[in-house]
């Protein structure tokens, strides 16, 4: 016989037919035959089932077993066993008691797959496991068996009336079932149904059912799952794509949490009086969030603010240390997934405070410190003389750096010897540089004497001290200042023979002459140390009036005008010739835009202050020392040193000659101009050897403009009184043609 479950409500609800009682019985009746082998015995509503023990197989040949006559009362006893409420029996009559005997209902069988089951009667309500079973059938004779069990009278209490316990037992139980399978039933019938009221994320779905309450899902928190997530820590904020970090949505698994078929009473109960707000089932990858988030932690991160000190107008100052803060990344996994889409507005992620280097008690201590050192002047004896240093130079000098969190008072010692210095009279004396003169047409060497000084951190370790102190008095002593040059360092540097020479012819223009020989001063005498590079301009700079320069001709922008130490473009390229031919490495150089046939072609050089310099490297290991002067009708530079490499120039022929021709211009600013020389390509070449090996294999390629002439044509409405002037004119136009000559020897600076 089957038993209903939890989840099968059909089978509930179902009793068996109670058994009809006889209206009266005696003690002589014959109770109910056996069961025949095989069969199960017949149970009695309320009664435990039989035991093997206690029913067995009918006698042979169907007839009872004769036993003798037994009294009654044992069945009497056995019966009282298994009574569940006791009733007082009457006061004795002297009558013998009767009892009714045990009635077993035996119900026709059904068919199994047409009877419906009988429920299981529930434990609480099931017959004492001790009660007595039903005995075999007492004889003929009608006296039961002597024995303390197996009476059908057992059950039987007091007067001899039958208990009505088991009847009450077995319908509180069938009651149970009922309700059991109302309530089964009642869980079934809202299975599939969201309780009324329930909202996900803000999305209202009570009383959908399942499938709509996934459409209304999707609907109202899909695009919202989409958007990106924003984020902070303190002040700084970012933003996170929910896909590229591994969170999604499942409306379907919210839905399910939702519905489905559940024996929890809450479920039901929420059904009667309405849901709540539920959070939706989001899907996390926690290592894809991970890595997004870790990827924020630097942008933010909010850096703490050292506590800083120093000075302004003379005052000690300070700024106050703040804290900072730093992200927690793997606590802030979990304020994402959980604020997701049941959240608005940005995403407070958890953080971690992060100390600065530099305390607020560190700051504290350094003001005090501070405010101590401009408190006062600080009185400075070097000497036989005094210098006193107010408070604003103490606060120019003095700064505060962190040095492992510590914020310590730096002196600065440079400006303090300048302040002491700029408070004394002659107080120090310069050291003279060793350097080069030419006596006698040879290179000697001069000068390279001490001169005395103020040790800059002797300086700043006296003042501060005494800054810091109660005695704000210091005294200082001088030290010897060596020359950067001195005299043994360069006459140890090899400066004994000429190594290379070269000239170039000068100009009839006098002014243009008197500023190669203001060039030539400038550039005789200057060393170029082993591996230094000489710069022409910074050796004749600055190029103005105040330097001894005067205005002469130059190509400027490819017009023939005068400025400013014009000509010293030949200083350029007979220098330049100098380092050439003694091996020099060319650092940069330009040749000119038209070529001056007093310069060798392609082998020139020409500078512009600002934008064109002519350099080379004393790649030698001897010192290189610059001579230079004007003579003879040239301009003459000689290097000394000691001989280290031999040179073997070349130059290839005039290639792609293009012709100069005339050009025609008018106006106010016109200048006429003869003309010069015509354009063209050439290759220039150096082999440079050292003890007979070749060490370098150079080639130079420069290709000049044609050096066209300028004729300035007279504007037409002027031409009628020209011809009428031309006449008178005529006196002057060898005078003119000289002029425009002298012109063309002009070159750009």
């Amino acid at each position: 016989m089957g038993h209903p479950t939890e989840r099968d409500p059909d089978n509930a609800g179902s009793a068996p037919a109670e058994p009809e009682r006889p209206e009266s019985a005696t003690e002589h009746d014959t109770p109910p035959a056996g069961p025949t082998q095989g069969q199960a015995p017949t149970a009695r509503p309320g009664a435990e089932p039989a035991t093997s023990a206690q029913v067995g197989p009918a006698p042979a040949g169907g007839e009872e077993d004769e036993t003798p006559d037994v009294p009654y009362e044992p069945r009497v006893r056995l019966y009282e066993r298994r009574v569940i409420a006791t009733v007082p029996a009457p006061a004795s009559s002297g009558a013998p008691t009767q009892a009714l005997p045990a009635v077993q209902a035996s119900p026709p069988a059904a068919s199994p797959s047409t009877s419906p089951a009988a429920p299981a009667v529930p434990a609480a309500f099931a017959a004492p496991t001790s009660a007595a079973p039903t005995s075999a059938a007492p004889p003929a004779g009608g006296a039961p068996p002597e024995g303390p069990a197996g009476s059908p009278l057992d059950g039987l209490a007091g007067d001899g009336a039958p208990s009505r316990a088991p009847k009450v037992a077995l319908w509180a139980g069938v009651g149970l079932v009922v309700v059991a399978g109302l309530y089964v039933g009642a869980q079934w019938a809202v299975a599939g149904t969201v309780p009324k009221g329930t909202s996900v994320a803000g999305v209202e779905v009570g009383g959908m059912d399942s499938a709509a309450a996934v459409a209304a899902l999707d609907d109202g928190l899909g695009p919202r799952a989409a958007e990106p997530v924003t984020v902070q820590a303190g002040e700084a904020s970012s933003t996170v794509d929910p896909a590229e970090a591994g969170l999604s949505f499942d409306a379907d698994a919210t839905v399910e949490g939702l519905t489905g078929f559940s024996l929890n009473p809450a479920h039901l109960w929420e059904h009667l009086v309405g849901g709540d707000a539920v959070p939706p089932v989001v899907d996390v990858e926690r290592a894809t969030l991970t890595e997004t988030l870790s990827g924020l932690e630097e942008s933010l991160r909010v850096e703490p603010v050292d506590g800083t000190v120093g000075f302004s107008k003379g005052e000690a100052v300070a700024t106050d240390a703040v804290a900072g803060s730093s992200v927690l990344v793997d606590d802030s996994v979990d304020a994402v997934a959980d604020a997701w889409l049941v959240t608005s507005g940005p995403v407070d992620l958890p953080t971690e405070t992060v100390e600065p280097a530099v305390t607020q008690a560190e700051t504290d201590a350094a003001l005090v410190e501070a405010e101590q050192v401009v408190s006062g002047p600080v009185e400075v004896e070097v000497g036989d003389q005094s210098a006193e240093l107010g408070p604003k130079v103490l606060a120019k000098a003095t700064s505060y750096k962190n040095t492992d969190g510590t914020l310590a008072a730096r002196f600065d010692g440079e400006r303090l010897v300048d302040a002491v210095v700029n408070r004394t009279d002659d107080l120090l004396t310069e050291p003279d540089d060793a350097h080069f003169v030419f006596r006698d047409g040879k290179p000697v060497v001069e000068g390279g004497e001490q001169g005395t000084t103020l040790d800059p951190d002797a300086t700043a370790d006296a003042v501060g001290k005494a800054a810091v102190g109660d005695d704000r008095t210091t005294r200082l002593e001088l030290t010897e200042r060596d020359p950067e040059h001195t005299a043994e360092a360069l006459e140890g540097m090899g400066v004994k023979e000429v190594v290379s020479e070269f000239s170039t012819p000068l100009t009839s223009e006098p002014i243009r002459t008197k500023n190669l020989e203001r060039g030539a001063e400038l550039v005789t005498g200057t060393l170029v140390a082993p591996g230094e590079t000489f710069s022409l301009l910074d050796t004749l700079s600055p190029i103005d009036e105040a330097n001894g320069f005067l205005a002469a001709g130059v190509v400027s922008n490819g017009v023939h005008t005068d400025a400013v130490g014009g000509g010293l473009s030949q200083m350029a390229t007979t220098t330049y010739n100098a380092g050439f031919f003694a091996g020099f490495d060319d650092a940069g150089h330009r040749p000119h835009s038209y070529w001056f046939s007093r310069y060798p072609a392609g082998r020139e050089a020409t500078i512009y202050v600002g934008s064109i310099d002519m350099q080379f490297t004393n790649d030698t290991p001897y010192g290189a020392v610059m001579q230079s002067w004007v003579s003879g009708g040239e301009l003459h530079v000689q290097i000394w040193s000691t001989k280290y490499y031999e040179v073997k120039p070349g130059a290839g022929d005039k290639r792609n000659v293009v012709p100069a021709t005339t050009v025609h211009k008018s106006g106010p600013d016109c200048v006429a101009y003869p003309g010069g020389n015509d354009g063209f390509t050439i290759t220039n070449y150096r082999r440079v050897f050292h003890d007979g090996k070749q060490v370098k294999d150079e080639s130079y390629t420069w290709t000049y403009k044609p050096d066209n002439g300028v004729t300035c044509d007279t504007p037409k409405a002027d031409r009628g009184k020209d011809r009428d002037d031309a006449k008178d004119g005529s006196k002057d136009g060898s005078k003119d043609a000289d002029g425009a000559k002298a012109a063309a020897k002009d070159e750009e600076d």
